[in-house]
């Protein structure tokens, strides 16, 4: 992932480090256990569900509720932890109930 700098993210960037955190995800079974049990759905629909508005927003938020995987996350995509947060406003905005 390339090292984004500016000060707002647009939707595409947004998408990007969430789709990259869900990648990082689903190579760790622990993990990618955890977060199917925290969204609710089953390894075969995460497929399908990853289309629906707001689980993209959901998988950055699994990863804030957890320090040592956001910021092992962000060691490795070369982000600043703030930009989950910022990714997350980006996809989601105002909407508290999306997922």
């Amino acid at each position: 992932m390339k090292n984004i700098q500016s000060k707002s993210l647009s939707v595409e960037e947004a998408q990007g480090i969430a789709t990259e955190a869900l990648l990082q995800l689903s190579r760790d079974p622990e993990q990618i256990g955890r977060f199917l049990a925290f969204s609710g759905i089953g390894p075969e629909m995460i497929r399908e569900a990853a289309g629906e508005p707001g689980f993209l927003a959901g998988v950055l938020e699994f990863y804030m509720m957890d320090e040592a995987l956001l910021l092992a996350f962000c060691e490795n995509a070369g982000i600043r932890p703030t930009m989950m947060a910022a990714a997350r406003y980006a996809i989601a905005g105002e909407d508290e109930d999306h997922a």
